[in-house]
This record gives structure tokens, sequence and C-alpha cells, in this order.
């Protein structure tokens, strides 16, 4: 199983708005004799890769899948239904299908005569799946807060000089994250300051992400900003009430509601509006204001801090105006990895709380 989890993850920002899957297939002395993983929306499953690697000796054979073998027919055909014709023994999931259409599969199998077992490794494969999971569970985009701070915590000096904290090793591992993502987001203070790019570059196979600015008042993002070019779709947010003409012919306009009783956009709405577009995770890579909200309201599902060994003392902090005016109400987190780059240190952790199955009942 913790291989099929790691040919999952080859397809993390390519499959999307389907979930990354792997499968692997063991003859009945217990020999590896097929292997797939989903490689692409509308694509064969990781099922069919493995299969097909297979050949005759996937009859009688035992498939580990990371995913419930899917039971309807939409681009391609369901999966349940291969197993079964390919005459394979047994069936090991790792993570139970939550959606109604697709769910089934293992019903399916067992209605044939298939054993099937459910649950091996499951938060382990469900953490590979997290941006699909939380997306049918809950609605919305997954979201992967990242910064790059000094080791005592600032963003930038107290002269706003922030190029560069962190190391050119660091910057280049932000781009291996963007090419994980559907969208890349940032609010209008980092537009203004640093006239972002946010496009993946020098990441062989990418699919460019959606780049996404909140310019609440539509009175940053200009015609000519760098984020308007041809290298990646773009999506303005701005308020329903803004007068946003100057970039009507240059980009895609979505417009919100205000936040209530506050400054900037409603996030919940931009998220909801994303999903319906088919954005399963969101790289948010905005300032400490825009990153304070989202924590705020509840929405951040994982944080990526690049430290670099700096001290400043002074300047912006990575994080501000997230609700947090006791140490009783910290975000407490847990780290789930850490990794020299270069002379960097990230650090990548998740909120504790309820699991977004129990949120969701």
């Amino acid at each position: 199983m913790r291989r099929a989890i790691e040919l999952a993850d080859r397809g993390m920002g390519s499959t999307s708005p389907n979930p990354v899957v792997g499968c692997v297939v063991l003859d009945p002395s217990g020999r590896v004799v097929g292997e797939g993983w989903h490689q692409r929306a509308g694509g064969p499953h990781a099922e069919v890769h493995a299969l097909a690697e297979a050949g005759e000796d996937a009859r009688g054979a035992t498939v580990v899948v990371t995913l419930e073998p899917c039971a309807h027919t939409g681009r391609t055909g369901p999966c349940a239904e291969a197993l079964v014709e390919a005459g394979v023994a047994r069936v090991v999931v790792a993570v139970p299908d939550p959606t109604e259409r697709a769910s089934g599969g293992a019903a399916r199998l067992r209605g044939a005569g298939v054993d099937v077992t459910v649950g091996l490794l499951e938060e382990e494969a469900a953490r590979g799946n997290a941006p699909w999971l939380t997306a049918q569970r809950l609605g919305r985009p997954w979201v992967h807060w990242k910064y790059a701070a000094t080791l005592d915590g600032r963003i930038a000096a107290a002269d706003g000089s922030s190029r560069w904290i962190t190391s050119a090793e660091s910057r280049a591992d932000v781009h291996r994250l963007r090419a994980r993502c559907d969208a890349v987001l940032v609010g209008a203070g980092t537009a203004r300051l640093d006239d972002p790019h946010l496009a993946v570059r020098k990441t062989e196979g990418a699919v460019q992400p959606l780049r996404v600015v909140l310019d609440t008042d539509a009175r940053v993002v200009r015609p000519g900003a760098r984020v308007l070019d041809q290298a990646a779709p773009t999506l303005v947010a701005v308020a329903e009430d803004a007068d946003a003409g100057q970039l009507a012919d240059h980009t895609e306009l979505l417009r919100l509601p205000r936040a209530a009783g506050g400054r900037g956009l409603d996030l919940a709405a931009l998220l909801a509006a994303l999903h319906t577009r088919e954005v399963t995770s969101v790289l948010l890579e905005g300032g400490p204001t825009l990153a304070g909200a989202f924590v705020r309201a509840g929405l951040v599902d994982q944080v990526t801090g690049y430290l670099a060994p700096v001290l400043l003392g002074e300047g912006p902090g990575a994080l501000t105006d997230a609700g947090i005016q006791t140490l009783s109400q910290a975000l407490r987190l847990d780290v789930t990895d850490t990794e020299r780059i270069g002379p960097d240190l990230r650090i990548t952790a998740t909120p504790r709380g309820v699991p977004a199955e129990e949120e969701n009942r």
C-alpha cells in the first residue's frame, strides 16, 4: 500500500478535478506484476494502467489501491468492472470513496465474489489525497498557506525590503508547490508591492495553475501587470460594487460580496466560486493580512514555512490579525515534515482539529 501511495503522488497537479490514485497488482505468490497511477484527468485510472501491465497475471491476483475503485461510467469506464473482468481474487483499499456518484465499487466487487478489505493505511493515503477529499467532503478547495520568513519570524525588514530572505533553492521549491496546486492566490498588498508573476517555472511537465488576485476595490491590478500575461490563466476577484472597468478587456473578473464586518472579500464565497470551477487546491501566497483572514476564518488546511537562518529584529511578521488574542486561542499545528532546502529549513504542518469527514456530518 505504501508503494501505491507513492505512485499516487506522481499524479499530483495533473489529475484535478479527479483524485490521485495509485495501484499495485500482486500475483498469487506475492510478486508485483503491475503498477499504475492516475496520470491525468480524463485518462485511464490507476487500476486500468496496473491491470494492463499485469496482463494475464492479474487473474487470481491481489490488487492494492489507494482509493475505492469507482463503480460508475464517466469519461472512463468503471474500474470495479475492469477488476471483475480481469479475474482478480482480492482487492485491498485504503480510502473508501466519499462521493455518491463513484462509490459502490467495493459492493460491486463483493457481489462478484471478490474478497475486499477497506481501511489499510487509510489515514496515510488520505493525507496524500487531501485536496480532492476536502473538495468532496466540504465543498471547497483545500488551502495550503506558504510563507518565507527569517528565524525570528520576519517576512521583510523594517524598511520593507524582502528580496531575498530565503535561498534560491527554497524559491525553486515553491515552484514545485505551485505545480501541485490548481490555483495560486495572493492579495492586493502582495500584488502592489511585488507585482508577482505566480506562474510555474522550471518544472517539467507542470500544468499551469490558475492565478488568483484578490483586489477588493479594483485599485491595484492594472493592465501590464505581470500576472496578466499569457503564461497562465488569471482571475481577479473584486467586490460586487467595485469599478473594475479598466480590467474588463484584460482578464476574467470574479465579483464577490465584501466580508461581513471587515475589510476584504468574503473568503467562503471565494472558495465556493473556485470550487464551482473545479479548483480542488489553492496555494495561498499572500501576505500576513490575507493569511490572517484565512486563519481567522478557519480555512487553512496546511502550512509550509521556509525559515532562513537570518535575524532581523524588526519588520512585519508572517501572520497578522488572525483573531488570536491569547495563548489559549493559538492555532496548534502538527508537524508532518521537516527538510533542509539549501541553507533554509522547510517545515510543513497541519492544524489540529476535527477531521474533515466529521465536520461534514
